[in-house]
């Protein structure tokens, strides 16, 4: 896999596809793999980015604490080395919240944004929730196990439990076949989570912007004040879903976010500036 030098670190990335520069930024714990099921259907239109970010996967892990903007600033550096002076940004929960840095720091860098269970500013509700993640990675020694153990309860509906374990398990497989992330390195990533305020930069974003939710994401979810302080944005709710449609209900999420993606967005973002 191609690795480039950005920031000041060796970031690893995957390329498919042709089309204009899409970059998936992954969430908590993930390697670029996390958006396996989106890739075949968006690499159709897009040349598609998928990154591993600081600490995760095969880029590097500095020891040094950072946060969600030090993420979208590496996200910057990553597009300034590639040559890519702008492209569509996407994003599920951390990789959220590393889009909005992104898009408010640098709205000429983003042709459009799409937030998939996003938040603006990590509350006591959020912190207690990766506080214990944080306790129960380091009693089990293991990231992946306790990803499967403790955040997929989090992320996928009783549902989806009840009515397809030998799907849980290909998922619990999956994580366990990826790269895993160590303990050090997760409790640094989840910091960045806990620490995370973007709430003050959101009236900067000019990208026509797409926001999604699951309906029963009980982490983040329409508390949030997103819609109502990004101009330009629209809401789309997947409905019988948790924090991550883009596993529980996989045909309508890419459905509905590559209709949005294939937009012609030039006049919507002529008209937000």
């Amino acid at each position: 896999m191609p690795k480039v030098k950005a920031n000041n670190i060796t970031i690893n990335y995957e390329q498919q596809g042709d089309g204009e520069p899409l970059i998936l930024i992954p969430f908590l714990s993930a390697d670029n793999g996390c958006y396996a099921f989106q890739l075949v259907e968006y690499a159709k239109h897009f040349t598609c980015f998928t990154i591993d970010l600081r600490g995760t996967g095969e880029s590097d892990k500095p020891d040094a604490a950072y946060s969600t903007e030090d993420l979208a600033e590496d996200v910057s550096a990553f597009m300034q080395s590639l040559d890519i002076p702008s492209a569509h940004i996407s994003g599920l929960s951390l990789g959220a919240a590393i889009g909005l840095w992104l898009a408010a720091k640098y709205p000429e860098k983003v042709k459009s944004l799409s937030l998939h269970s996003a938040w603006t500013k990590t509350d006591l509700f959020l912190k207690t929730v990766l506080e214990g993640w944080q306790v129960n990675a380091k009693a089990l020694g293991s990231v992946p196990e306790m990803v499967i153990q403790s955040i997929f309860p989090w992320c996928l509906t009783p549902e989806l439990y009840a009515d397809k374990p030998e799907y849980i398990q290909a998922l619990s497989d999956f994580v366990r076949s990826r790269p895993a992330q160590t303990v050090p390195d997760f409790i640094l990533q989840s910091n960045a989570v806990i620490k995370h305020d973007v709430e003050a930069q959101l009236d900067r974003i000019e990208a026509p912007t797409q926001i999604t939710f699951g309906s029963h994401d009980v982490l983040t979810s329409t508390r949030f004040p997103l819609k109502d302080n990004i101009r330009n944005s629209e809401l789309v709710i997947f409905e019988g879903c948790a924090h991550t449609p883009i596993y529980e209900n996989v045909a309508e999420f890419n459905e509905k976010t590559l209709e949005f993606l294939r937009r012609d967005h030039s006049a919507a973002a002529a008209a937000s500036r």
